[in-house]
């Protein structure tokens, strides 16, 4: 690959990395907005006999926002949940064919998100025009748009970042192989 092409998806990549790294701290920071709801549900229902009404739609609400956050910088790190048993057994005998089965496994995670990401603008968009929601009326309630375009916007990145993976897959891994050489010498 041209190092001038080799650079601008290095560059891609930095670029993403960040995006998943700031998603992963919103999502973070989303997690610890629910741990107070819920803190000062139970406070509200023990002490003063009054639940904070919308709780449990809170919890849904959030829940499906703090995976969608972060799972970009999950896929960035390589911690996404897999059995890579085999793969680790035959890097050693076989490590060009284990690249190439990595790359065919990030290519079809890059497809199915870029799907999923395909199938949720539109639902994305009529959410956004009909204003519809979810909770109970004059308890809770929040629109759905949010929900949407977080899924849309993550899985939309985590297509990218698959993508540029099995583009910089060599990359990858002559960096990899220069690390654990460097370690090994230490």
């Amino acid at each position: 690959m041209p190092s001038f092409l080799l650079h601008q998806f290095r560059r891609a990549t930095s670029i993403t990395n960040g995006i998943a790294m700031g998603a992963n701290t919103a999502g973070t920071l989303a997690v610890l907005m629910l741990v107070l709801v819920v803190n000062y549900d139970v406070v509200a229902r023990g002490v003063f006999n009054s639940p904070f009404m919308g709780a449990v739609e809170v919890v849904q609400f959030s829940m499906v926002l703090i995976v969608f956050l972060q799972l970009p910088d999950v896929i960035r790190v390589n911690r996404l949940t897999r059995s890579d048993g085999f793969l680790s057994v035959m890097e050693p005998r076989f490590p060009r064919v284990v690249l190439w089965l990595r790359r065919l496994i990030d290519t079809v995670s890059a497809a199915l998100m870029a799907l999923i990401a395909f199938a949720m603008w539109p639902e994305f968009v009529e959410m956004l025009e009909t204003q519809d929601y979810f909770g109970v009326p004059g308890v809770f309630t929040a629109p759905w748009w949010p929900i949407k375009l977080t899924i849309f916007l993550s899985t939309l990145l985590c297509a990218i970042i698959f993508a540029l993976k099995v583009v910089l897959a060599n990359d990858s891994q002559a960096n990899s192989n220069a690390t654990k050489q460097q370690g090994g010498k230490s």
